[in-house]
């Protein structure tokens, strides 16, 4: 069993009851003695105004003592005796706490009342207004950098670099690439996108051969046959360079030089076959997995987790930060545009209301069996006691209403009889 927390205000509260029931009780015994008084006066012929008063008087003790009645057996057996339907509440404890979840689930939980509320408190104008107000807009900014930081903290590296890495490997196996990059090589090509990389490899070649001129032509001596002179190799070695460097530097100050022809329907050529060649397609998916399939590769892209991390995290933190200004300007704007924009509020409230309906006609049975559980394991007498001294105060005045009103109708009646008779 649950028991409440009797705290030192419900004790307060107690105490007014209690007052309040010295009250109701004195009235009672009051009416009771005048009772008696009023009907010695009228025996002992006093006058008629004796039996009005007896009358009135009974009348309210009758009013007073079922009043006494009903109230006490709300919570308690009157006098102790075991009569039937009383001790309401510690007996039929767990029937009110059902009766009082199918009554929520019936008149509060139902699609038509959640959607009637939600549309009347137009929660789109409103959550505009509050978004376009810089304050709040820093606010939730705030909020959500705590809340993603968190969330960051908590995940574990291991855990989402695995998944991350099999997403990004499963994606990439998954398409073909040759096409795409049979595309984008045409019109690279189509652009003249790629004479720049020529450009700076000619360069590039042209200064390496006149910084490494000897290497060369001892390489090309190099291969020569043993059985010619050592001049001869020499001269061919001279040579060979000699056009080589010719032929680089050509191709370098010449944009309309062969070899640059030759470059671009090459580049042009593999471009359709990446697109249409179905051996060239199959060699580029065949690297493509070869690549993705060595450890460096993949140490890559589960330590790309860590780095994107370290950058939210660093940009969550810090108030003035891309990320965070961003995110409150969009919030600013936001708000100012779904103040303004009737259409706007129209979707977020639809939204807010499809979601509200959908929760209550999907999970109304578990929100209301938390009310029929919660009310079941408390405790039946200090269930009893806690709700006495909250409404026992106002259920006192019942007595003492009864005791009045119980007066007024006995007066009544015996005064209409009085005069019927007479």
């Amino acid at each position: 069993m649950v028991s409440f927390a009797y705290t030192a205000a419900d004790e307060e509260k107690s105490r007014g009851v209690r007052r309040m029931k010295t009250l109701a009780t004195s009235l009672l015994f009051t009416v009771a003695v005048i009772y008696a008084l009023a009907t010695w006066a009228r025996n002992e012929g006093w006058g008629a105004w004796a039996g009005y008063v007896a009358a009135a008087a009974e009348a309210g003790m009758v009013g007073a003592l079922a009043d006494w009645f009903a109230v006490t057996a709300l919570f308690r057996r009157p006098l102790g005796l075991p009569i039937p339907h009383t001790a309401i509440i510690p007996t039929k404890k767990d029937q009110l706490g059902a009766s009082l979840g199918t009554f929520v689930g019936e008149n509060f939980l139902s699609a038509d009342v959640v959607r009637g509320r939600l549309h009347a408190l137009g929660i789109g104008a409103r959550l505009g207004k509050w978004l376009a107000d810089p304050a709040h807009a820093d606010r939730v900014t705030a909020e959500l950098s705590t809340a993603l930081r968190g969330a960051l903290t908590v995940l574990r590296d291991a855990d989402v670099q695995a998944v991350v890495g099999e997403a990004i490997t499963r994606r990439a196996e998954a398409a073909e690439i040759a096409p795409g990059l049979g595309k984008t090589l045409e019109r690279v090509v189509a652009d003249g996108a790629h004479h720049r990389a020529v450009d700076l490899i000619c360069t590039r070649a042209h200064d390496w051969l006149v910084t490494h001129g000897d290497s060369v032509m001892e390489a090309v001596q190099g291969g020569a046959p043993g059985w010619t002179p050592r001049f001869v190799d020499k001269r061919i070695g001279e040579r060979v360079y000699k056009e080589i460097l010719r032929f680089v530097t050509e191709m370098r100050d010449m944009p309309g030089h062969p070899a640059r022809g030759a470059i671009d329907r090459f580049l042009t050529d593999f471009a359709a076959d990446l697109q249409a060649d179905t051996d060239t397609r199959a060699r580029v998916e065949r690297l493509k997995s070869d690549l993705l399939a060595r450890p460096e590769v993949q140490d890559i892209i589960a330590s790309a987790w860590a780095s994107v991390r370290s950058l939210i995290i660093a940009a969550a933190e810090d108030d003035q930060s891309q990320l965070r200004l961003r995110a409150r300007a969009s919030l600013i704007s936001l708000g100012a545009r779904l103040s303004t924009d009737a259409r706007l509020q129209g979707k977020v409230e639809g939204w807010a209301e499809d979601a509200a309906a959908y929760v209550v006609t999907t999970y109304r049975h578990e929100i209301t069996s938390l009310i029929t559980d919660t009310v079941a394991g408390w405790d039946a007498a200090q269930t009893s006691r806690k709700i006495e001294a909250n409404i026992g105060r106002d259920l006192q005045f019942i007595r003492i209403n009864g005791t009045v009103v119980g007066a007024l109708a006995g007066l009544l009646i015996y005064t209409v009889s009085r005069a019927v008779g007479g």
